[in-house]
């Protein structure tokens, strides 16, 4: 949020022409697009190669001498190389397609942790963590008799970092932390915390879902261990994302799935695993939404991401601002660093009910606890309405948005 205005070529204007659906009259009213920290919209690019490779080239990959088939395995191969270019891994090698985030965290749980997690020994994962951050480790702990340890928070949604310290002791084993947190836009000092655990020689495992939409990720740079995030939240498809590892800790975690490409040789006396990544690949992949999901990655890397990184700073503060000027609005979250995001409650008015009058404007939100359940505890509220910004979003949209709160209030504050 300290970021200032900066002169911008950026055309939102144009950029919108992209989205299909953002001309959508919902109720006929034009569409207000504000929930995409929970999925993104798709540009025409994304949605034309899905429907290309079904119309052209639909065949299974890796598998066929026949010309779709060598056509299908060049368009899906090519992708885990884009991916590996756009969080900076060092090797295409250290790319696993999952089906996204929650899938990715669940492998590394279910293979590195029950490998090298045991009982006594603790997992630290945040306050402000997505349910699927939190969940499987708990699941874990349970299987292992270790416990599940957290970093504190503050009343501005921003981690107490004195407490690692203390948190990072000998039982600690693994730390798993989100890049920024969904429910509250917070930014995490992430390559600090990463370094204060490899200091004690804890391996990281960081939830980027929400990151890699907004900020420049650079998995070498930030120096984690693990780091997970879904095409769906950075333009592509759902039911597809990646899981990055170090090298070296994939080649020594035990398969996730058995089945085919996930092996070298099955016989009934015993079978020998495929080498990294294939090896976490069982099955026929997510061929379609793998294409898909490398034409989303070429999307980003057509116009200049800082300006539209830009734009949605220049949303978040816009709108604080203006939600900030109305008494009966509540900000939940107002860490230094934030992404696109702002939680609020009303007084005196239900966070559903206000979802659904805003709905009947054309504005898309979010309300209820955003699958951060501990964090709606901690603040001692049962949920927040929550607008979240994409670089296609106009101040237009927003001046919008803040009439129609105004208005829900009048009639819901009673």
């Amino acid at each position: 949020m300290e970021l200032t205005s900066v002169k911008s070529t950026f055309d939102v204007t144009a950029i919108r022409k992209d989205f299909p659906v953002l001309s959508e009259m919902p109720y006929g009213k034009p569409l207000v697009y504000f929930d995409n920290a929970a999925t993104s919209q798709k540009p025409q690019v994304v949605i034309d190669a899905l429907v290309n490779y079904y119309s052209h080239y639909n065949a299974n990959v890796h598998r066929g001498v026949h010309f779709l088939s060598q056509k299908a395995s060049d368009a899906f191969d090519v992708v885990r190389e884009k991916v590996r270019g756009f969080i900076n891994a060092s090797t295409e090698r250290e790319i696993i397609f999952v089906r996204g985030t929650t899938e990715g965290v669940n492998l590394v749980a279910a293979t590195y942790g029950r490998k090298n997690i045991q009982k006594g020994d603790t997992i630290l994962v945040s306050a402000m963590e997505h349910h699927s951050n939190i969940v499987p480790w708990q699941m874990l702990c349970e299987e292992k008799g270790a416990r599940l340890n957290v970093i504190p928070m503050n009343e501005n949604g921003e981690l107490v970092l004195d407490s690692l310290e203390d948190l990072l002791n000998d039982n600690c084993k693994f730390v798993a932390v989100s890049h920024t947190a969904n429910s509250l836009g917070t930014i995490n000092p992430i390559k600090e915390i990463i370094a204060k655990a490899h200091s004690k020689n804890i391996p990281v495992l960081v939830d980027g879902a929400q990151a890699v939409a907004h900020d420049e990720v650079d998995v070498q740079d930030l120096d984690c261990d693990f780091f997970v995030f879904s095409a769906h939240k950075m333009l592509g498809p759902t039911g597809i994302g990646a899981l990055y590892g170090k090298l070296s800790l994939l080649e020594e975690m035990p398969p996730y799935h058995g089945g085919g490409e996930m092996i070298k040789s099955v016989s009934f006396k015993g079978t020998t695993w495929n080498e990294v990544p294939y090896k976490f690949e069982a099955g026929t992949p997510n061929i379609a939404d793998v294409i898909a999901m490398g034409a989303a990655i070429d999307y980003w890397n057509s116009f200049d991401r800082a300006a539209a990184h830009q734009q949605e700073i220049d949303l978040l503060n816009y709108c604080t601002s203006k939600l900030a000027d109305i008494p009966s609005v509540r900000i939940i979250g107002t860490a230094k660093h934030k992404a696109a995001v702002i939680s609020f409650i009303v007084d005196k008015a239900n966070a559903m009910d206000v979802g659904m009058f805003l709905d009947t404007k054309g504005i898309a939100v979010r309300t209820g606890q955003h699958c951060a359940e501990p964090v709606m505890d901690w603040f001692g509220i049962p949920g927040t309405i929550r607008a979240s910004f994409m670089f296609y979003n106009t101040m237009e949209e927003v001046d919008y948005f803040i009439e129609q709160i105004k208005k829900a209030i009048q009639l819901l504050a009673v």
